[in-house]
């Protein structure tokens, strides 16, 4: 009779609970994914969303321009080099969900090269009958014969794994087989795998992601690989791989304690040696070396290596106890490296000045690192990757500006040698545009730097409809690029576009995202609405022509900025996005955000986030700008509930919102050239209807 009693009263209290979340949040049941009713929810609210978009004049126009771009013959196929073969991942009008395919380099260098078909992802979607997208391919180092074929159902971010084989063109019968899950795998030899996935009741961190590596053995269950280490599950997650270069392999564990935080595991002597570098530093190999990227001032020896610098150290002598290192970068104001490449005998450097683009070669002859500057254009995007590191200093180099289109050269480190591969043509009419730099001033005095790409001669009487767009998170730097759908839909019509570079970006290097964190997420709002500001200041846009746009934590920065300053905006476009942060680390992979925004069930965080999470901060008796707000059902990173309910909320409170949710797309806007099309189209529909 107690035990009946106790059980009652645990299920009354669990009742209670429930019911008092209802209350205090009556859209929760919105965070049902795929119930019946929250679904007809969806319908209902892409039956109403669809048609008032598809009216604006022109639509139809715009969404098939927008398809002809992204299944154009022109666009230049990217490509990865294993073996003797190019690889490339391939979507178009006959192959929607994709082909995978090779070549040789010197049919790439060709206008038409030929290419083999390797597997047809929209052949096995049909066969299959699955939604099926295409993510990765990971091989088994030196022949690249074995591979293991990730596949994602909508495009989400977990995936099957299929053991393929590149010789026969075929699934390996009975090959290493993996179920849906977030994994990922390293191959150790021909039969062993590491591996890190949901091994089932426990194998998980709160984020959702992989808590245990397994070395998993072929011919044998899964359920009997051996455990190479456990993880805790407050941390976001784990993963093994391997760092292959001549003559010597590097077999790593990673333990992701928070998003840039964690330990590296090496395999030395037979064991598992965690490295004694800063938890807060990127770590790489090259050539015996040990490569550090800073976060934080680090002291190994005599020397003090400043936050954002690149050291490098012998590795052996570094596990036998030595702690020398030498500086290979150096930030400087407003000088920080955004990423490097390794070639055979080099490391390129991807230098950002103000923002602008640097390349620099570096080389270590007779114990000195010699520099050699790349010539690249500064107002662009510059992308580097070693063509084989194993055996040639050759690298790739895109260059990419808001206007010039993107173009593709194979250059020789140590060398001016650089031979244009591809080139994309123009795709939309960028004559008589200009991009300008310019800087606002923030709400603390911090100087923000933002682009913005606009006609020449452009009138400045306050007339110009203007997209600002923003991210402002994680460390990862917003540059210029070039966009085919962008220009067409909206910079040929006269539009205005301006890229904002907010701290929580990594423009300046790691201090210009740290600043940014936890209780100064706020200073990315204020820098956002700082650039919102000085353009309506220079007079190229003004409140009744001036929209915002951001996807994924760009969602979250555009929900704060129109909840803080609804008079400067006209129209507002959030995707995929964070909006609840109240409930957010208890959504799918939101425990893995909380070294960036903060815990909100602890009291002293959620004095901060609350003042500006956007689903506890919409009100009423506020006018606010038209929001459109859209995700898709397969993102199982940011949880769709985020835009559903705010969506709802806004809605019963008798603002203007449309909202829209794709049904596959995964963290993205569709796993099809049709789908993001349309999903494109509607965003630019919405801006052409408010601004002008």
């Amino acid at each position: 009779m107690m035990k009946k009693l106790a059980i009652a009263a645990i299920v009354g209290i669990a009742l209670t609970a429930l019911n008092a979340g209802a209350q205090e949040d009556p859209y929760l049941w919105l965070e049902d994914v795929t119930g019946p009713r929250q679904l007809e929810w969806v319908k209902a609210q892409n039956e109403r969303t669809q048609p008032v978009l598809e009216a604006t004049p022109g639509f139809q126009q715009m969404q098939g321009r927008m398809l002809d771009i992204l299944t154009s013959r022109e666009r230049i196929p990217g490509v990865v080099k294993r073996g003797d073969h190019l690889y490339n991942h391939w979507q178009d009008a006959a192959h929607p969900r994709g082909l995978l395919r090779r070549t040789t380099l010197e049919e790439y260098r060709k206008q038409d090269p030929k290419w083999e078909t390797v597997l047809d992802i929209t052949q096995l979607a049909a066969e299959e009958n699955q939604k099926w997208a295409y993510k990765a391919t990971t091989c088994l180092y030196p022949h690249y014969r074995r591979c293991l074929i990730s596949l994602s159902r909508g495009g989400a971010d977990a995936v099957e794994l299929r053991e393929f084989d590149m010789q026969t063109l075929q699934f390996v019968k009975d090959g290493f087989r993996l179920s849906e899950s977030k994994q990922s795998v390293a191959w150790v030899d021909a039969d062993t795998l590491h591996v890190s996935r949901d091994f089932g009741p426990g194998s998980l961190t709160r984020s959702g992601y992989a808590r245990i590596v397994k070395e998993w053995k072929r011919g044998t269950p899964l359920a009997e690989a051996k455990t190479l280490y456990e993880a805790k599950e407050e941390d976001v997650g784990v993963g093994a791989f391997v760092v292959n270069e001549p003559g010597r392999s590097y077999h790593r564990i990673r333990r992701s304690i928070s998003v840039r935080y964690g330990e590296e595991y090496i395999l030395h002597g037979g064991k598992w040696v965690m490295l004694d570098t800063p938890k807060d530093a990127d770590v790489a190999t090259f050539n015996g070396m040990l490569l550090l990227q800073l976060r934080s001032d680090w002291k190994p020896a005599a020397t003090v290596f400043k936050t954002g610098s690149l050291i490098a150290g012998d590795l052996d002598k570094f596990m036998a106890g030595g702690r020398d290192f030498e500086l290979i970068f150096e930030p400087r104001h407003r000088v920080s490296l955004k990423a490097y490449t390794v070639t055979k005998n080099h490391l390129l450097l991807d230098i950002l000045d103000n923002v602008k683009a640097r390349v620099t070669e570096v080389r270590r002859e007779g114990g000195v690192w010699k520099r050699r500057e790349v010539d690249v254009p500064q107002m662009a995007t510059v992308g580097l990757a070693a063509l084989d590191r194993d055996t040639s200093d050759d690298y790739w180099i895109t260059m990419s500006s808001f206007v010039e289109p993107t173009t593709l050269y194979l250059g020789k480190a140590g060398t001016d040698a650089r031979e244009k591969m591809k080139g994309l043509p123009a795709l939309f009419d960028a004559k008589g545009l200009k991009v300008e730099q310019y800087e606002a001033t923030s709400r603390d005095g911090t100087r923000v730097p933002y682009f913005a790409v606009m006609p020449q001669g452009l009138k400045l009487d306050g007339s110009n409809p203007t997209i600002l767009y923003g991210y402002g998170g994680f460390e990862v730097s917003q540059t210029p690029g070039y966009s085919a759908a962008r220009g067409a839909a909206w910079l040929e019509r006269g539009g205005v576009w301006v890229l904002a570079n907010l701290r929580g970006g990594g423009e300046f290097g790691p201090e210009w995202h740290q600043t940014a964190r936890l209780a100064g997420r706020q200073k990315t709002h204020d820098d956002f609405i700082a650039v919102g500001e000085d353009l309506v200041k220079r007079r190229i846009t003004s409140p009744a022509h001036l929209g915002i746009y951001g996807g994924s934590q760009g969602g979250l920065l555009v929900g704060a900025a129109f909840t803080q300053r609804p008079d400067l905006f006209k129209a507002a476009v959030s995707t995929v996005p964070l909006l609840d942060m109240k409930r957010y680390h208890l959504l799918l992979a939101g425990a893995s955000w909380m070294s960036e925004y903060g815990d909100p069930d602890k009291p002293g965080d959620w004095d901060f986030i609350g003042k500006y999470s956007p689903y506890q901060n919409v009100f009423k008796n506020k006018k606010y700008p038209k929001v459109f707000i859209a995700t898709t059902t397969r993102d199982d990173r940011v949880h769709p509930g985020h835009a559903r309910k705010m969506a709802a909320k806004m809605q019963e409170q008798g603002h203007e919102v449309l909202y829209f949710e794709n049904t596959e797309g995964g963290h993205g806007s569709g796993t099809t050239p049709e789908q993001q099309a349309y999903f494109n189209a509607l965003i630019f529909a919405f801006f052409r209807q408010e601004l002008n």
